[in-house]
């Protein structure tokens, strides 16, 4: 089930004024239609500013939401084609003359403006960091994703772009098409010519896929299309999981589709499944901001005293947020309840029994937002996917979105009614027991929800590893419940989507806090009432009749003082989603004692590439919504598709870890405390022995400050595409961080450590005097192996710092006053480390001595980098694939 839409993000040129009643989005365009063609125009304007919203806010309109403007300066590039152009390792390559536009459109689909992402550091998409090489790697990356989304339902071609991408750029463009393809970032969904792409038969071997909701769904049709055997495995007799579409039925013909799990479409401007919507010809509604409270006694709710306390709970949660900043690695063990609590108790005293009723819905909601229940919300990391929320308008599917899953399973094999109890896994392949069938298998994906695992529904032979049961103990996976109800009219107001009514009992402040009206999109007159929280667990053992005369005692109190008589309603559905055997609740959170690093964790694969996760619980970025979950699934498909070609080519995996995730998950753990930190570069010794040949092992911190680049941009260029990237990097992508990494002696590092000018002169060094290449995580090779498996038997005596090890059991983790907190296991990462960084700008020149290199996906080369003897020289073998 995916959380409530966040109104604040919809752009609104006059936010006094609302949308029409009815308003629909055009699915034959994109969603920024009038950009493509003028860059230059109002609308533009209005796209760069826009809010930012917060999934404090989601169950209602943010009022005065937090937003930033995007300078509307354009390069003045020659209108002549680059392919015109004399070719220069200087120059930034002009594709067209809406590079702004089109970084705009590739930051919805999870890209910063002008840095590789992790995933693409990992596919080794470019050979140098920085520079100009990676500027042009990035414009051209920007503009293929913006190229297919001008038409989503056409499979856009390599051979599109080389007319007027000039040959010189080839290799970047045969890089950036090939990793946006296979890792399903364009040209994936369900028009006719992305299905036509799926091989009849098979050429690759049996994959086994355990689930078919989105996740899953979504990993089977890309395996299918790179020529995979699939099998899904359904417990249920439907596909979707916890996304489920009921037809519901009346006399006189009536009927309404009812969205009973995941409901809202959140940012249709990079929402993936917005783009499968488009491509079934679809018609999204957007939903409108208005949302009226109403008190206990069914009275509207004092317009001023609504505006008073959201200030103040909002207020409340930014006093929240500084808090936690300076409690540091303490509020890692304090809920975001009892932080709320703290501050409630100093006005408490002061307020009028609605304007703590009000309060209450205000919690209520959020909630909602969290599938959690306040006290049980981590304060240090509750909110940590705020930074990736995609923008646009959040929309209903007409219909619901059962359409979405009916086009996604069409023709996939699913087995349905085949309850997974036990998977096997080893380096050989996989063994996928339903009831008394074994499915057997090259490879599996498990895509069950969190709550299944918590669990233990399903047993992992071998058990899965400490760490992920560690992770799977530490999240949170909360419960959102719903009634729907068909009546045999519409007797609310049609200009609304949500109304809210507060209740003055704390214990109950989620019970139908919120109604939304689908009478415009479900095909008849159909509400749904909300149950989050506390109320979420009371309401599974509430009989269905006590609920539903509950609901409509509510309605009756809002409309039959206006004169409007409330009808029974023609049937009614009550979820019981806490009480599925199938998902035992609704989505995850961050739970006290987790972190975002926990979605990593999930997500790992284990057997030497051969088991898989996906699902919302395994993506930190986009965790509790229907478009992480597919997300999710497309990203599996990739990783699998790479360990089988790593298998196929006979290239070793690296041992330990034996993925991205797990390899970044322990490099981490041992640089949360490096032995030497000066500027960006941290070291990490074998502290025993104290040889200057001794090995070490060094690492780059490129962090998210953008200075002007002289080096690369000319004089004339003050304004140019650099100055928006650095913008949109450092508004959208303020988390990331770039690792890079080599091998050094012992003598080496305190050389360098000696060396004065800074973080420049120090990489200057590093490069033209040592001649070493900085390579990706992946790219340190066997021999670093031997050394970061020393470092990490030799600290396993030493207290653990990683945010991947559990909390020790019987520790409270409610704020007390007076009582000394332990030492925490795990760092707090609430404040965002921005110093200290290298300001890859000025460093631009030395980067065509800076050097990545990993292992990559099909039908991309794969260069292998091997250690020599002497670690500060680095060879390369290169195996064509």
């Amino acid at each position: 089930m995916d959380p409530p839409p966040q109104f604040s993000s919809t752009v609104n040129p006059n936010p006094n004024t609302h949308p029409s009643p009815n308003v629909f989005l055009d699915p034959t365009s994109d969603s920024i239609p009038n950009l493509l063609q003028n860059p230059n125009s109002t609308t533009l304007s209005h796209y760069l500013s826009f809010s930012v919203p917060k999934k404090r806010r989601r169950g209602r309109s943010q009022r005065n939401p937090a937003s930033f403007r995007l300078p509307l300066a354009l390069p003045t590039d020659s209108p002549s084609s680059s392919s015109s152009r004399t070719p220069a390792s200087d120059e930034i390559i002009v594709i067209n003359k809406e590079a702004k536009t089109e970084a705009l459109i590739a930051l919805t689909a999870g890209f910063p403006a002008d840095s590789l992402t992790e995933e693409e550091l990992d596919a080794a998409v470019l050979p140098v960091i920085g520079g100009i090489e990676q500027v042009n790697y990035t414009l051209i990356r920007n503009h293929i994703i913006a190229k297919w989304r001008e038409n989503v339902s056409n499979w856009v071609s390599k051979k599109t772009f080389l007319d007027y991408i000039p040959q010189h750029y080839h290799v970047l463009l045969d890089s950036a098409y090939n990793y946006l393809v296979s890792h399903g970032y364009i040209n994936f969904g369900v028009a006719s010519p992305i299905k036509e792409k799926i091989p009849v038969e098979a050429s690759k071997p049996s994959v086994i896929i355990v689930g078919a909701g989105l996740a899953g769904l979504a990993a089977a049709r890309q395996l299918m299309r790179f020529g995979f055997k699939v099998t899904v495995l359904e417990g249920r007799k439907r596909a979707g999981g916890r996304v489920y579409t009921k037809k519901m039925e009346g006399g006189n013909r009536l009927c309404a589709a009812a969205d009973l799990g995941g409901s809202v479409l959140t940012g249709t401007l990079g929402n993936p499944l917005g783009i499968v919507g488009r491509q079934l010809g679809e018609l999204l509604h957007k939903v409108r901001d208005k949302c009226p409270l109403y008190c206990v006694d069914g009275r509207p709710v004092d317009p001023d005293t609504d505006v008073k306390v959201e200030s103040a709970f909002n207020r409340m949660l930014d006093k929240a947020s500084r808090l936690r900043q300076l409690m540091g690695e303490v509020s890692v063990d304090v809920s975001l309840g009892a932080a709320l609590e703290t501050f409630q108790q100093v006005f408490k005293d002061s307020v009028s029994d609605e304007e703590l009723s009000l309060f209450n819905w205000h919690l209520a909601n959020l909630e909602y937002a969290n599938a959690g229940l306040l006290s049980n919300l981590s304060l240090a990391f509750w909110d940590q996917d705020d930074p990736y929320d995609m923008g646009g308008d959040h929309c209903f599917l007409p219909g619901g979105n059962g359409k979405l899953v009916q086009a996604l399973a069409e023709n996939v094999p699913i087995l349905y009614e085949k309850t997974v109890h036990t998977i096997r896994y080893s380096g050989d392949g996989v063994q996928v027991i339903a009831g008394n069938q074994v499915f057997e298998g090259d490879m599996a994906l498990c895509t069950v929800p969190l709550g299944v695992l918590k669990n233990g529904s399903i047993k992992f032979i071998p058990e899965l590893p400490q760490r992920k049961l560690d992770g799977i103990k530490r999240l949170g996976f909360g419960l959102l419940n719903k009634v729907a109800m068909l009546f045999p009219h519409v007797f609310w107001e049609m200009d609304l989507d949500t109304f809210g009514h507060l209740s003055d009992d704390p214990s109950r402040r989620g019970e139908f806090f919120l109604f939304y009206s689908y009478a415009t999109v479900a095909g008849g007159p159909l509400l749904i009432a909300l149950v989050a929280g506390e109320a979420a667990h009371k309401f599974e053992s509430m009989p269905p009749t006590d609920a539903v005369t509950r609901v409509l005692q509510i309605l009756k109190g809002i409309y039959e003082p206006k004169g409007i008589n409330v009808p029974e309603p023609i049937q009614t559905v009550c979820t019981r989603w806490g009480s599925d055997p199938f998902c035992f609740g609704s989505y995850s959170n961050v739970a006290v004692g987790a972190s975002g690093d926990d979605y990593d964790i999930l997500a790992e694969s284990v057997g030497d590439g051969r088991l898989f996760f996906a699902g919302e619980a395994t993506t930190r970025r986009y965790p509790a919504t229907m478009h992480g979950a597919f997300l999710s699934g497309l990203r599996e498909a990739a990783n699998m598709a790479h360990h089988y070609n790593i298998r196929t080519l006979k290239v070793k995996v690296d041992k330990a870890p034996s993925n991205a995730h797990s390899c970044a998950s322990l490099l981490a753990d041992l640089f949360r405390e490096p032995d030497i930190e000066f500027g960006s570069f941290s070291i990490i010794f074998a502290h025993k022995n104290t040889d200057p040949k001794s090995p070490a092992i060094l690492r780059v911190t490129f962090g998210e400050a953008r200075k002007k680049c002289n080096e690369v941009a000319k004089q004339d260029q003050q304004h140019s595409n650099k100055l928006l990237f650095q913008q949109l990097q450092s508004h959208f992508n303020q988390q990331q961080q770039l690792h890079v990494y080599t091998l050094l002696t012992r003598q080496q590092v305190l050389d360098l450590r000696e060396v004065r000018g800074g973080d420049e002169m120090r990489l200057n060094y590093l490069c033209e005097k040592l001649g070493v290449k900085l390579v990706g995580r992946k790219g340190l090779g066997v021999n670093a192996d031997s050394v970061i498996d020393f470092i990490k038997s030799e600290r396993g005596n030493r207290k653990p710092v990683s945010t991947s090890l559990a909390l020790k059991p019987g520790v409270s983790s409610k704020l007390k006053a007076g009582i000394t907190k332990r030492k925490l296991i795990r760092r707090a990462k609430v404040v965002r480390k921005s110093n200290g960084s290298i300001d890859v700008g000025s460093a631009a020149k030395l980067s065509e001595e800076v050097k990545m290199t990993d292992l990559v996906l099909p039908d991309v080369t794969v260069s292998v980098w091997h250690l020599p003897s002497d670690p500060s020289r680095t060879s390369a073998t290169t195996i064509s694939s």
